[in-house]
């Protein structure tokens, strides 16, 4: 064989399962360093989870979480969930995953009597805006995207990212 010649591919077929967060996900949610600094904002999502007012929505293979999706759910008085946090690891992005949890995500809201959903797209991420708008969100504002957060040495990190908020009227399927 030389090495112009097609090199040998195999294809392979994973199952995704979608659920909420367990305790034992929290560590994994780091994957493997990248998100280390965000390990205090998942243990407080996750507190939050169990007392009721978020939901940790992964996309689980082979117990590994490769997506997640969190949302609020908490004063039931108003008619809008907001989701944040929407990622799929990169080796597994283009695959409708992120989709799905969107989708995943809809479904549950509706369950809690929410009649719309909305998010949040980084005006520097116009995959992520492209990818709520194919699927029925519109652009109803901008957000200076002003946040903090404490990361897992203690310290404060300031976060500045302007975006687009976009929403969807959710229906039942």
């Amino acid at each position: 064989m030389t090495t112009l010649e097609p090199k040998p591919r195999m294809a392979i077929q994973l199952e995704i399962t979608f659920r909420l967060a367990r305790a034992d996900d929290l560590p994994k949610l780091e994957w493997y360093g990248q998100y280390t600094h965000f390990r205090n904002v998942f243990k407080q999502t996750y507190r939050a989870q169990i007392e009721g007012s978020r939901l940790m929505l992964l996309a689980d293979c082979n117990h590994f979480p490769i997506g997640q999706l969190f949302m609020h759910v908490g004063g039931r008085t108003q008619q809008r969930t907001y989701f944040y946090s929407l990622r799929v690891m990169e080796h597994f992005r283009g695959q409708g995953i992120g989709s799905r949890l969107l989708q995943e995500g809809e479904a549950i809201a509706l369950t809690y009597g929410y009649q719309a959903a909305s998010i949040a797209a980084a005006k520097n991420n116009p995959r992520a805006r492209e990818l709520y708008e194919r699927i029925g969100y519109h652009i109803v504002s901008q957000d200076d995207g002003r946040w903090s957060y404490i990361d897992h040495e203690g310290r404060t990190r300031h976060v500045h990212e302007p975006c687009w908020v976009l929403e969807k009227r959710l229906m039942m399927r």
